[in-house]
């Protein structure tokens, strides 16, 4: 499972509440929720981001509540992985349940710089920023993990098994 794409780098404490505002917790529609992802912080991310890009952030992201609305929306809106120096639980299990790739890295994130092309190989876990040609080794996703996001989720792995 490999990812690359331009970086976009932001802060600590991204609670779920900016990634995608209550505002909008009235549809759990994908399409629609990403039309609106980061707007509070980000007003033109929609516009910049790209299939495959990959949001870098320091610690804590995804803290606040537990709507699963906040991973959907970033993978909805094109991400393919996020990298932290850590994330809150519920974000966690609900970005892998969602099937949005996530890894810690607090080195990658260190080094990475908004605009960098970044290349992820989940399986191996190393995280290369191809714009510095540095390379950083996280934690490979256990195989069960790796199943759940190549399906799209745990919900579309589960239909999978029992088709």
């Amino acid at each position: 499972m490999n990812f690359e794409g331009k970086a976009f780098r932001y802060g600590r404490d991204i609670d779920t509440d900016v990634i995608i505002p209550a505002r909008y917790l009235n549809t759990s529609d994908p399409a629609e929720l990403a039309k609106h992802c980061m707007e509070d912080l980000d007003a033109t991310f929609v516009e910049r981001v790209s299939p495959g890009d990959i949001i870098v952030a320091d610690e804590n992201f995804g803290c606040g509540s537990s709507r699963e609305h906040a991973p959907i929306a970033i993978k909805a809106a094109g991400v393919d992985a996020v990298i932290a120096k850590s994330f809150a639980r519920i974000f966690y299990r609900n970005a892998i349940n969602t099937g949005l790739a996530i890894m810690e890295c607090p080195e990658a994130v260190d080094a990475i710089k908004d605009g960098d092309v970044v290349k992820v190989d989940a399986e191996r876990g190393t995280i290369t920023d191809e714009t510095t040609g540095a390379t950083f080794h996280a934690q490979p996703f256990p195989p069960f993990i790796a199943e759940i996001i190549q399906s799209g989720g745990l919900v579309n792995r589960w239909k999978k098994r029992m088709s």
